[in-house]
């Protein structure tokens, strides 16, 4: 057809395979983290998986090994410790011989309407939502890419930001809940990732290593009533984000050869919450 060979280009489903790859997944034992762990092991992928929990691991690990034949290695580790990280990655290491693919998932914040204003904040909290969502995220990198992605000149690395890195918490959609919502130190320690993705990516794109973040917006998590009716109102699509396959897409795409042009970049996955 028009003269092009259509035997150069690969199909879509060989783009986006993930077959013969490596994925190393922190926080990848619940919500976000197993969405996106089963869905690099559905595209092909062997994967290890972290948590601060290994029995919690071991569990998810067990159900997408089921799921879809791949091998899976469950990991315990929390992110804010440099030699846990290091532990980690060397496990992996000598159970797959190498990653491809690091997903920098692992987070959490301490939040309640008592700790969450500016002036009551403690810096206790404050070291701990930055340790766990921008310090691990550096440290996971550190490792990855010294030990596997540099000598081999490949690797994609995928940081899960969130938009409270991107726009201020609308307050009004605690009103009438005992929630406590974003705080100051997660929606730094989001911005950071955010950032630090840009950096990585141009630090990082002449050793053959892609860097891409996700931002989810608000997901569903079984939050009152008056919560998801008032955060729903304020999202275009109307509606919170579903587990089980709102981001499935958008990993697998940043994972695969599908994205081979993209680096620096930072996908909100949010019904349009950032676009108002």
């Amino acid at each position: 057809m028009g003269g092009l060979d259509m035997e150069r280009f690969p199909t879509v489903q060989e783009l986006f395979d993930l077959t013969g790859k490596v994925a190393f997944v922190t926080g990848g034992a619940r919500n976000l983290g197993f969405d996106m762990a089963l869905a690099l092991a559905e595209a092909g992928a062997d994967v290890a998986i972290t948590s601060r929990k290994l029995e919690d691991a071991k569990q998810s690990a067990d159900v997408i090994a089921q799921a879809t034949k791949r091998r899976v290695l469950p990991l315990q580790l929390d992110v804010r410790f440099e030699d846990q990280v290091e532990r980690a990655v060397d496990a992996a290491l000598a159970e797959f011989g190498k990653i491809d693919i690091l997903v920098n998932n692992a987070g959490n914040v301490i939040s309640t309407p008592e700790n969450m204003p500016l002036e009551k904040r403690s810096l206790e909290h404050w070291h701990y939502v930055v340790d766990v969502n921008m310090t691990g995220t550096f440290l996971c990198s550190k490792h990855v890419v010294a030990k596997s992605m540099m000598p081999r000149k490949s690797g994609v690395i995928i940081n899960i930001g969130s938009i409270a890195g991107m726009i201020g918490k609308d307050r009004r959609h605690y009103r009438g809940t005992d929630m406590g919502g974003w705080t100051i130190d997660y929606c730094a320690a989001k911005g950071g990732v955010i950032n630090m993705t840009r950096d990585m990516a141009c630090y990082l794109a002449p050793h053959g290593i892609r860097v891409n973040c996700i931002s989810p917006g608000g997901f569903w998590r079984n939050q009152p009533e008056p919560f998801v009716k008032a955060y729903s109102q304020s999202v275009p699509m109307g509606r919170m984000g579903q587990d089980g396959k709102e981001l499935k897409g958008a990993v697998v795409f940043f994972a695969s050869e599908a994205s081979s042009y993209c680096t620096g970049q930072n996908l909100a996955i949010d019904g349009g919450a950032t676009a108002w």
